[in-house]
């Protein structure tokens, strides 16, 4: 998410600033809305569903994302929420459907989604962190959105939790870090909630990725969150990134804050295949990709990405990488257009881009979308064969 501080020479100082970021979004109930069962009969429907793209499932072939035999670059936004903890009955299936259909139109070919923002109202917690049960109207309006994705044709990179569920002062908080810091009970959220998802899910095609967790460095170095250690953090993520193999096809990743915890050249890489295999016991406790976030106040500490490979910035260089979030609207700071800056990172090596975006004030449009238009829809005509891989 955009954090626009100054450059700060310890990211020990920056950690409580950065993750309040995201303090500004709405966290209280929203208005439900009537959502129809079926979706209205007309001609421009069809005519879209015959031209949109051709989705098939992505699978990971040593260093590049594969579609049907061919290769995938991911012309990525993030298009996280339109209001806060969207999918339930609260869904607004008219604003995703004309999005979606503005995204692809411009050369996007995937977006990252928040399937639930802090928890709230979607997945239910005891006072001590077990999972009672998910709110059912929390899948039917994912069947909404995942039909909308196939008719559009656009991949969906879905981000089952963020660093906000453990926040306090919310008695939400305090549950979900009871969960996190019990073995017992990030197996029960594993099994009640991930597995369900890929169960109902798994033969979606228009799922890209899941994305386990928004920036679990929070969750780490905050106060607010609980300052839970990495043991008890990667166990869940491994955990969940276990279930997910077992019971489906999709690939895995984690969108780490910071390249600090997802290299050997810092803090050591949290979410390793050696780290989250000897937390679980379990060899199918790994991740496909790597998607770490880059914000310029990073760059004093951990350098700028767009202009390395992902190796030489500090990422394993045995998966695909993608920078997971970024900013749309740094051209001043950095002296690259982001036209250019989609570019410079397809030409050192990277898999994907996916900017960060949100509604703004009307929640009709995305913030600084205008900024983003001409870099995506620039990069679909430089690489059309790796944007849309499989469009007739």
């Amino acid at each position: 998410m955009k954090k626009i501080l100054a450059a700060l020479l310890a990211a020990a100082v920056v950690c409580n600033i950065t993750a309040c970021a995201r303090d500004n979004a709405p966290t209280g109930p929203v208005e439900s809305s009537t959502i129809e069962d079926t979706a209205p009969e007309s001609t421009p429907d069809a005519e879209n569903a015959e031209s949109a793209p051709k989705l098939a499932r992505v699978t990971v072939e040593g260093t590049k994302f594969i579609a049907d035999g061919k290769e995938l670059w991911i012309n990525g936004t993030n298009t996280p929420w339109q209001k806060w903890n969207d999918f339930t009955d609260g869904m607004d299936e008219e604003f995703w459907d004309t999005e979606f259909e503005r995204l692809v139109a411009d050369g996007v070919n995937c977006t990252r989604i928040w399937l639930n923002c802090n928890g709230e109202s979607i997945v239910r917690l005891t006072d001590d962190g077990k999972v009672r049960n998910v709110n059912e109207t929390h899948w039917e309006a994912l069947d909404k959105l995942f039909d909308l994705a196939d008719k559009h044709g656009i991949y969906i990179m879905p981000t089952l939790l963020s660093f906000d569920h453990f926040k306090e002062p919310v008695k939400s908080g305090q549950r979900w870090q009871g969960l996190i810091k019990s073995k017992e009970y990030s197996d029960v959220f594993a099994e009640k909630y991930v597995r369900a998802f890929c169960e109902r899910y798994r033969d979606r095609s228009c799922i890209f990725a899941v994305d386990i967790m928004n920036e679990p460095d929070w969750v780490n170095e905050n106060e607010e969150c609980g300052k839970i250690p990495w043991d008890n953090i990667s166990y869940l993520l491994g955990k969940c990134a276990a279930v997910i193999h077992e019971n489906s096809d999709f690939i895995v990743t984690v969108g780490v804050a910071m390249i600090k915890y997802n290299s050997e050249k810092y803090q050591g890489n949290k979410v390793s295949d050696e780290y989250l295999k000897e937390l679980t016991g379990s060899d199918n406790a790994y991740l496909d990709f790597y998607s770490t976030h880059y914000y310029n106040w990073m760059k004093s500490s951990f350098g700028f990405p767009c202009d390395k490979s992902p190796s030489e910035f500090g990422l394993a260089e045995a998966k695909p990488c993608v920078i997971g979030e970024t900013h749309n609207d740094d051209e001043k700071e950095i002296g690259m257009t982001l036209a250019d800056k989609y570019k410079s990172v397809y030409d050192n090596g990277w898999n994907g881009i996916m900017v960060w975006m949100q509604p703004s004030e009307d929640e009709n449009v995305w913030s600084s979308y205008d900024l983003t238009k001409p870099a995506v829809k620039a990069m679909s005509e430089l690489i059309p064969e790796k944007v849309f891989p499989n469009a007739e």
